[in-house]
């Protein structure tokens, strides 16, 4: 009975909320492009504004626990920065495409109301980027962050309210479940919205493939980064100690592994060390693993924490930036070979490419697969062999990867917080998310010249090799 009555609660308190975001949005959407544009701005300077930043980025650490408030505020400002310049000149509004030769033009529509599910991990920047892109395409946004990120994401709004009263944008168009975010209200407002945007745990995930909503959610990450024989050892220490630091690791694209060729594996470890890791001996390793994994599943009081908070709660004294461990297998029996989200490396030493090519493959089938691997190398073949067998949306080439594979002003993927990570990770798309999946399109169909073509000009290769 008290179940019935939460649920109902819950079902009443979220179709408040959508109701308001459908009347705000229903007049938002006949907005001309460059209102629409104006809009979007104005979201991404409520996050990029220095004191909001600084503000956020305080909150977040202080409130979550999680990460470092220095890279948030970097975070904050970049993520921000590189979505506005991809969306900057693309229409989203009216009329986006014409197609004379097949008749075919292309109009933008919203898809109404999002229900953006956020981690505490990213408790400011997730969010944001999820609103710009609703915005963008002129829907409305209703957040149901974790609760750890609640209070950073309750001051993003009040920025965001601020500078959409600007720009004569209705507030409601930018709402959030009330506190205390439930599981009943969150799984009430994937039901009631029009798409669901998750990012976070695999159970949010889950629930929002499973809520009877178009949902666009995304898989887990692992990331392993391969060393080969002709890399720049020292570049690719450097790149890959920045990613598995920033921030304390939150990130799902942050390395998670590294796997070494036998030939500069010895090399390699030095180069780490000299970047600011420690690896552990078997002694250590042991008690890393007690605090890290005690009976077997990742420990919370570990996510993006330092190294050194790290190594005292096991025990262990530290002032490394990273800490390293030896593993040589993948699964449950090697709980280092799954994800961590914290400043520890897996490395592993493999005897050539294939076997490291292998090891890897071993690693997603554990944990990881469908998001993303890194490699540093001059082999292009290597890079080609990862793009075309392993089972991966993002093969990353001589970058620090979590700056690298969520976009980055020097390659050429969409500035995003949110990795899908196809069918191999159980989602219903592979991209970044961004834009182009907080829209629909309509098609208009014309009459153009038929051309019908003959059979044999179908078949005839065919028939020809094969009979008919």
């Amino acid at each position: 009975m008290a179940a019935n009555l939460q649920v109902d609660a819950a079902h009443d308190l979220v179709a408040g909320l959508v109701a308001r975001a459908r009347a705000a949005q229903a007049r938002y959407e006949r907005w001309p492009q460059e209102r629409i544009d104006a809009a979007a701005l104005a979201c991404g300077w409520a996050i990029m504004k220095p004191e909001n930043n600084r503000a956020l980025a305080e909150l977040a650490v202080r409130d979550t626990g999680l990460g470092s408030a220095a890279d948030k505020l970097a975070k904050n400002h970049r993520k921000t920065l590189g979505l506005l310049r991809d969306l900057r000149g693309v229409r989203t509004v009216g009329v986006i495409a014409e197609h004379p030769e097949r008749g075919i033009t292309e109009i933008a529509r919203p898809v109404g109301v999002v229900a953006a599910i956020t981690p505490s991990t990213n408790p400011g920047a997730t969010p944001a980027n999820q609103i710009i892109n609703a915005l963008k395409c002129g829907n409305a946004i209703i957040l149901a962050p974790s609760p750890k990120g609640y209070s950073t994401c309750a001051k993003l709004l009040e920025f965001v309210h601020h500078e959409l009263r600007k720009v004569g944008a209705p507030e409601d168009l930018v709402q959030v479940l009330p506190d205390p975010v439930t599981r009943e209200s969150t799984r009430e407002l994937m039901r009631q919205a029009d798409l669901v945007a998750a990012t976070g745990s695999q159970s949010n995930i889950r629930a929002a493939y499973s809520s009877g909503r178009p949902a666009i959610g995304v898989g887990q990450g692992n990331v392993v980064s391969i060393v080969d024989t002709t890399a720049d050892l020292a570049r690719a220490a450097e790149k890959i100690a920045l990613s598995k630091t920033f921030d304390n690791a939150t990130s799902c694209s942050s390395e998670n592994a590294v796997v070494i060729l036998a030939a500069v594996y010895d090399e390699m470890v030095r180069e780490l060390e000299k970047q600011g890791g420690e690896m552990l001996d078997e002694a250590g390793k042991a008690k890393l693993q007690e605090v890290m994994f005690p009976g077997g599943k990742l420990s919370a009081q570990t996510t993006a924490q330092s190294a050194t908070r790290i190594a005292g709660l096991a025990g262990l004294k530290s002032d490394a930036r990273f800490l390293m461990v030896e593993e040589t297998g993948a699964g449950r029996a090697y709980p280092f070979s799954g994800e961590k989200l914290a400043p520890v490396l897996a490395v592993y030493r493999a005897r050539d490419f294939d076997e490291a090519f292998e090891l890897t493959r071993r690693i997603y089938d554990y944990q990881g697969k469908g998001h993303s691997v890194s490699i540093h190398t001059r082999d292009e073949g290597q890079v080609m062999r990862l793009g075309l067998e392993m089972p991966v949306a993002r093969v990353i080439v001589n970058q620090a990867h979590c700056i690298a594979t969520g976009g980055s002003f020097d390659n050429g993927l969409p500035f995003s917080l949110s990795m899908g990570c196809g069918t191999w990770g159980g989602n219903s798309f592979s991209d970044n998310m961004h834009w182009r999946h907080f829209l629909n399109i309509t098609r208009i169909a014309r009459v153009i010249p038929e051309r019908v073509p003959a059979e044999d000009e179908i078949f005839g290769a065919f028939h020809a090799r094969y009979g008919k």
